[in-house]
């Protein structure tokens, strides 16, 4: 969790990177409006190839529609306050769409975490039913999820791998 500083944010941008966790289990309460209007505005602010912005992101927070996306992905996906389905265009950007939805997609979720906000990713998911469910035109690709929610209880640390064994200088 965060080093959160009175009015819940975080006292860094570092901490909120290097502490950051998947959350899969969150309290029953609602994402405010400004809080999230901050994470979607850190994901439109995103940088893209060529400033060509291929993305489009639906915002599902109808507790009967965050039933059915579970039902196609992660059973989480219904205790969350908030789920964020990111699509990219590749008709747009055919090499770059993927990675800039990404790009955004990750803005958010630290965003999120920098005000409190739990997430996690979600790429297992059958894309027909959640572009069903949706509405979403056939052109689009769904990239991933993002569940949003406050966590229920707050997160451990978790093992990486040390420096030494994943950076390497000038050569492999």
């Amino acid at each position: 969790m965060p080093k959160l500083e009175k009015g819940g944010t975080c006292t860094s941008l570092i901490d909120s990177i290097l502490n950051r966790r998947s959350i899969r289990s969150y309290r029953p309460e609602k994402v405010p409006d400004d809080v999230l209007a901050k994470i979607l505005e850190a994901g439109r602010q995103a940088p893209s190839a060529n400033n060509i912005q291929p993305w489009h992101f639906i915002v599902v927070s109808d507790p009967e529609t965050k039933r059915r996306l579970a039902g196609e992905s992660e059973p989480f996906i219904e205790e969350s306050a908030v789920t964020i389905v990111g699509c990219g265009d590749p008709n747009a950007s055919p090499k770059w769409h993927v990675v800039d939805v990404t790009i955004a997609l990750q803005s958010m979720v630290i965003a999120a975490w920098a005000q409190g906000v739990g997430s996690c990713w979600i790429v297992f998911f059958n894309e027909g039913a959640v572009k069903r469910i949706l509405g979403i035109p056939d052109r689009l690709k769904i990239v991933a999820l993002i569940s949003l929610g406050y966590p229920a209880t707050p997160p451990g640390p978790k093992w990486k791998k040390p420096t030494n064994q994943i950076v390497h200088h000038n050569k492999f």
